[in-house]
């Protein structure tokens, strides 16, 4: 994840940038309104996150929360040393997610950077359609199809499919599998329940089922679905 972060102080900004990036944040630096808007003009998509300092030397965190919503609805949270709530709604009001008191524990603002992030998540996580390869998930009916054809999965095959596909490209262990769908549609799921759904899926969605690359075993970690 990227973030990009404008702050004038620019010992503010590299401690900062250090406690991001020990949090692997990616991050791009700006100390000015205009720096800022050439790196969003360059590329907004690359960035989840906008860190703004309410006051920078040549205008306000406010122009460049306002560049950023009308282009793309990405989480902003303003830096200030105002703590005055005109300041506060204002910015609010202009569509920012969260504003943060100067000075503050760096804790605290990781804190709500993770707060924001959760809430952009959600949306992604309910998605009415999802496709892995050539198999799409129909959430609204709970439907899975492979090349088009509707196949056939029970309440507990459909739920570990659902959630590979919400976690498409992150290696899941048995561990997480076994926490989400414990007990779902009444059944007893343990370790080796696991592995035969795993099994059954890859019957069902494989095309060589013995040489799976939809469902693909990460040896020691457990599995990943997509790149």
């Amino acid at each position: 994840m990227k973030i990009l972060l404008v702050e004038d102080d620019k010992t503010i900004a590299s401690g900062l940038e250090y406690s991001l990036q020990q949090e692997h944040y990616s991050t791009v630096i700006c100390h000015d309104v205009a720096s800022a808007k050439e790196v969003l003009a360059e590329g907004i998509d690359q960035f989840t996150l906008c860190l703004f300092d309410l006051q920078l030397p040549d205008g306000s965190g406010y122009e460049l929360c306002k560049m950023v919503k009308e282009q793309r609805d990405i989480p902003v949270i303003f830096l200030t040393v105002v703590d005055d709530e005109v300041n506060v709604v204002m910015g609010l009001d202009m569509g920012a997610d969260d504003y943060i008191t100067k000075p503050f524990r760096v804790r605290e603002l990781l804190s709500r950077i993770k707060s924001v992030l959760r809430r952009y998540q959600k949306p992604s996580q309910a998605k009415n359609i999802i496709d892995i390869d050539n198999i799409r998930i129909n959430t609204l009916v709970g439907k899975v199809f492979k090349n088009n054809a509707e196949i056939s999965l029970t309440a507990l095959e459909y739920r570990l499919l659902l959630i590979f596909g919400n976690h498409i490209g992150q290696v899941l262990s048995r561990n997480q599998l076994l926490e989400q769908i414990w007990d779902v549609a009444g059944d007893f799921v343990n370790d080796n329940t696991l592995t035969v759904y795993i099994k059954r899926l890859r019957e069902k969605l494989e095309d060589d089922p013995g040489q799976p690359t939809l469902i693909k075993t990460v040896r020691g970690l457990g599995y990943k679905v997509g790149d």
